[in-house]
């Protein structure tokens, strides 16, 4: 057994050059300064181009193949190779093609024989300078020109790819024209016998390597990193028999890399600031060429109207993938050689995918038309013109559709692939019921409810609106979906999963978020977690025990909780000293923290409690933001987002460049709501979380954190609300494979409708008579929704006979119907004209259902915060299984109980059961003492009512505060004895009563 180097060389070759291969054995001379093989170039320009030639070199009498080369070369440096390969160039007014590919369809025979004319070469031992005698193990070329090289390692000679790494790294002067950025090289791998590696960009030791693997157990398949062994050869040959078989190789040049080109600002030395272009070849990572092709392949065997789920996780580089598989479905032919699809519709609500998708195509072909954006500058017209128009591919928003669902040509045989960009519940809404009745061809649909109705087609009435509604449901033949997503819920997964033998639902191809894990595509933001539980104790300060609904009164009484200034200041300490102690020394010294706060008014809060802490402490190295909607009162005083973020200069941040500023200027953004989904800020290191994460919210909040950049190893998360069995119960399902046990039961609606008419509101008579109007044929007249809403009054009237609590599970029950019944209708047709009706009913009814009158607790100055303890629970890394991810059925959720009312005493009592601590004296919260002796001050009382709040609470207060402090001090020094033993704390509770008692006194 021969186990040298050489050997693992031969191997290779012998596949490349083997009839499936495809290769040619290379015997050309290569010229290192032209960085070509340069009469196999010349050869093949003049046996295909041989007009164009025979004019070149009329042009250039002189040298004319050096001078070709420099044309070219020239091309290279202006256009880069990616693009002279795809397109050729022009040179004095000679349009040249360096390489041909093959033809989408088979209908243009010129095309293939140029295409069977390419030389593509592969070469062992490369000599690719003339200064050295140095040698790349293997490279590969297309018509002399060198496009892919391979440095190759034996493990059984002590070698793996670390090795090659070095190589590359070290031993490759990215000078030389065959090394310099998309001039000739477009791909360098590191093999041995187990794992790839690969660098688009030669940059000394700063060149970035990739794994270019399969996965532990498959392209495709639920694992971890590396590569599965091989009954037929070495674990790591799918590189050499599929990814560089030859027409996969010129598969991947026409349509895979894609030169990527963003805008970056650069810091120049003299500290302005100047925008630069920074380019980057983008070649496929496996599981992203695996997708694309498997997808492809499944079209090309089945057609249209099948649904694709693909669990690609955070890391997998899912806005490229979705480009490539947009562009090759737009140009995918059948066996007829007619495009399998009308148009690609791309649904998503992400601006920054438009922009890469037009990019990206535009770079492939010139010949499919532009990318049609239907931005938020454009109408819902300006899509069905597009749809109607047959563009190839259309970037649009889920929210355009419910406009134009009636307008859009529904000619017979037009298919559609719908791209989806993060399925997830909106794909069960009205919105995509709309889309479906937009583009959905119904002719089989309508075919089958004929028959069911004993009627021959022709005999239906067009304008039945019942009908036309009922044959939209369940799945088309002419609709094809590919939904992405990196945490699918179970509904995702019925609707969108490819359903097995045994009936279970599962994605077409996954990549784990284990597998970018593990690959180093993203961080593991669960490795140093560490949790505080809020222990407190809360009591009365009124004699009256009145009876309360218990569930929204524990709610008030946790939210005062939340929101006392208290709890306020002593997290804020914690936030800012996290910042100070971890945060601002990762990442080379520019580390980011992120605050997750439970509401608008939390978040204004926390921001006023850390400016004011920071400004106290006297720290210049924490700059703060803040992002939330709309306007938040707070006492008197109104706030947004503009007039609170403010830069150095006091000029204030609109909205739209707070994500931008900061990336650049600040390093802690307090966030209620926004930025927890789709923001991209790879310097982000910690999160502090204040707020009740479950399930896809806790994976996609936390997630921020995950994105990799140079110098960020690691990520922190201090939660002060989730337990780790929360957060771990939340991450597992998605951690690898996530999969749905069997399809929803959909007859359990009936049970539903059942319990419906069990309350005596509605019959059938009324349907008929609400449904006789609601899908009369014709135009609506003016007077056409008055007759509907007499119809519902009755029915609202009986309603309103009932108890409390039998309106209460009514609208519960009828709520639920209605959630159902749109659930079930995307993924079956029933055919159930009654049910359909009750469905349209019952929407209609829920409307003019009167709100139940909502009793206002109000606890305004009936509460104090007795006793408040933080104190850590966890800390450490939370452990995800390497285990499957497994949803029972969809089941309906039974209508709830109604909120009880239970006396003010035992709803407290409940309280501070759940969140009782071991509380000494240094854990009692003095503010109240202090607010009543300070309230009885008539001199502060006089001065508030003629000072402005910044005298009052700068010069005048802290005198008072500290004359009550004292007081309260001399009568009870046990429980005072804290206040003066720590400056923070007694900074805090000062702060905190200037403003209330500043307001209360002026109101007296």
């Amino acid at each position: 057994m021969i186990t040298t180097e050489k050997r693992f060389e031969s191997d290779i070759e012998t596949a490349l050059l083997s009839p499936s291969g495809g290769y040619t054995k290379g015997t050309g001379t290569y010229d290192p300064s032209l960085g070509l093989y340069v009469n196999t170039l010349i050869d093949f320009i003049r046996a295909t181009q041989p007009k164009e030639w025979a004019r070149f070199e009329r042009q250039n009498e002189v040298n004319p193949v050096r001078k070709y080369c420099l044309a070219f070369n020239a091309a290279c440096d202006a256009d880069g190779l990616v693009s002279v390969l795809r397109h050729g160039f022009k040179h004095k007014g000679i349009t040249f093609r360096v390489c041909y590919f093959k033809p989408e369809s088979g209908l243009n025979d010129t095309a293939a024989q140029r295409y069977a004319q390419n030389v593509i070469c592969c070469y062992r031992q490369w000599y690719y300078s003339a200064d050295t005698k140095k040698s790349v193990d293997m490279v590969l070329t297309v018509n002399g020109i060198p496009v892919f090289a391979f440095e190759l390692k034996n493990q059984y000679t002590g070698q793996n790819v670390e090795n090659a790494k070095r190589q590359w790294m070290y031993d490759r002067d990215p000078r030389e024209v065959c090394f310099q950025f998309n001039k000739r090289i477009l791909g360098y791998f590191c093999v041995d016998h187990l794992e790839v590696w690969m660098a688009t960009k030669l940059a000394g030791k700063d060149t970035y390597f990739l794994p270019f693997n399969q996965g532990s157990n498959g392209a495709g398949q639920d694992g971890g990193k590396g590569n599965p062994p091989n009954p037929d050869g070495y674990p790591a040959a799918y590189l050499w028999e599929q990814v560089f078989q030859k027409d996969s190789m010129m598969d991947i040049l026409q349509k895979f890399i894609h030169l990527q080109v963003k805008e970056e600002k650069k810091r120049m030395p003299d500290g302005a600031e100047k925008l630069v272009k920074k380019k980057t070849l983008i070649f496929p990572r496996y599981h992203q060429l695996d997708v694309v092709r498997k997808l492809l392949e499944d079209v090309s065997a089945n057609g249209a109207g099948r649904n694709y789920l693909i669990q690609h996780s955070a890391g997998s580089g899912k806005s490229n993938s979705i480009a490539w598989t947009a562009y090759r479905l737009a140009s995918l032919h059948n066996r007829e050689d007619k495009p399998v699809f009308s148009s690609v519709v791309v649904v998503t609500d992400r601006t920054v995918l438009d922009a890469q998708l037009q990019e990206t195509i535009s770079g492939f072909d010139h010949t499919l038309g532009a990318v049609e954006t239907i931005g938020e500058d454009k109408t819902s017209k300006d899509l069905r013109d597009a749809l109607n128009a047959g563009v190839r591919i259309i970037v649009t928003t889920l929210q355009k559709f419910p406009v134009i669902f009636r307008e859009v040509d529904k000619a017979a045989g037009r298919c559609f692939a719908i791209i989806v960009d993060e399925a997830h519940s909106s794909q069960t809404g009205s919105a995509a019921l709309k889309l479906k009745t937009a583009l959905a061809d119904t002719e089989e649909a309508l075919r089958e409810y004929a028959e069911l109705e004993g009627k021959a087609e022709e005999e239906l009435d067009p304008d039945d609106k019942l009908m036309q509604e009922i044959i939209v449901q369940g799945k088309h033949k002419n609709l094809s979906f590919f939904a992405f997503t990196a945490t699918p819920k179970d509904k995702t997964l019925e609707l969108f999963g490819t359903e097995y033998e045994d009936g279970s639902f599962h994605p077409f191809h996954i990549y784990s978020m284990r597998q970018a894990i593990e690959e180093n595509f993203i961080l593991n933001v669960l490795q140093n977690y560490m949790t505080y539980e809020t222990c407190f104790k809360i009591a009365k300060t009124t004699a009256d025990n009145p009876d309360l609904p218990a569930s929204r009164a524990a709610k008030v009484i946790r939210r005062y909780q939340e929101l006392h200034p208290y709890n306020i200041s002593q997290k804020s300490q914690i936030i800012v000293e996290t910042f100070r102690e971890t945060t601002r020394h990762k990442i080379g010294g520019r580390g980011k923290m992120m605050v997750i706060t439970s509401s608008r008014l939390a978040a204004v809060r926390y921001y006023h409690e850390v400016k004011r802490y920071i400004q106290e402490q006297g720290y210049d190295d924490v700059e703060i933001l803040i992002a939330f909607s709309g306007a938040v009162r707070d006492g008197d005083e109104e706030y947004t987002e503009p007039k609170l973020n403010v830069r150095s200069d006091g000029s204030h941040i609109a909205e739209t460049q707070t994500k931008a500023e900061f990336h650049e200027n600040f390093n802690v953004l307090i966030v209620a709501e926004k930025y927890q989904t789709g923001f991209d800020e790879p310097l982000l290191h910690t999160m502090i979380v204040d707020k009740k994460l479950k399930s896809v919210k806790a994976v996609q909040t936390l997630s921020r954190l995950n994105r990799t950049c140079p110098g960020k190893n690691d990520t922190f998360v201090l939660d002060f609300v989730n337990t780790q069995e929360d957060i771990l119960e939340a991450f597992q399902p998605f951690y690898q494979e996530t999969m749905l046990q069997q399809e929803v039961n959909t007859d359990l609606i009936y049970q539903t409708q059942r319990e419906l008419r069990g309350y005596g509101i509605y019959s059938d008579v009324d349907i008929e008579a609400f449904a006789k109007e609601y899908f009369k044929t014709g135009r609506q007249d003016a007077r056409s929704m008055g007759r509907m809403t007499s119809i519902l009054k009755p029915v609202a009237d009986r309603y309103n006979q009932k108890t409390t609590d039998e309106r209460y599970q009514f609208r519960r029950q009828i709520r639920s119907l209605i959630k159902w019944y749109s659930y079930i209708s995307q993924v079956i047709r029933m055919f159930d004209k009654d049910l359909h009706k009750e469905f349209v009913f019952c929407s209609y009814l829920l409307g003019l259902l009167p709100a139940e009158a909502v009793d206002m607790v109000d606890l305004e100055g009936k509460l104090k915060l007795e006793y408040y303890k933080l104190q850590k629970t966890f800390d450490g890394q939370i452990e995800l299984q390497e285990i499957k991810g497994v949803y029972e059925p969809a089941k309906q959720k039974g209508a709830a109980g109604h909120d009880p009312k239970e006396p003010l005493d035992e709803i407290i009592e409940k309280i501070n059961e759940k969140y009782k601590g071991a509380f000494t004296e240094g854990d009692r919260v003095l503010l109240n003492a202090l607010h009543t002796r300070l309230m009885a001050n008539k001199k502060l009382a006089s001065m508030a009512k003629t000072s402005d709040p910044q005298i009052f609470a700068e010069s005048i207060f802290p005198k008072a505060f500290g004359d009550a402090a004292q007081d309260s001090y001399m009568e009870s020094q046990d429980t005072y004895t804290t206040l003066f033993e720590d400056q923070h704390k007694y900074n805090a509770i000062m702060s905190a009563l200037a403003e209330v008692i500043y307001r209360e006194l002026r109101n007296q």
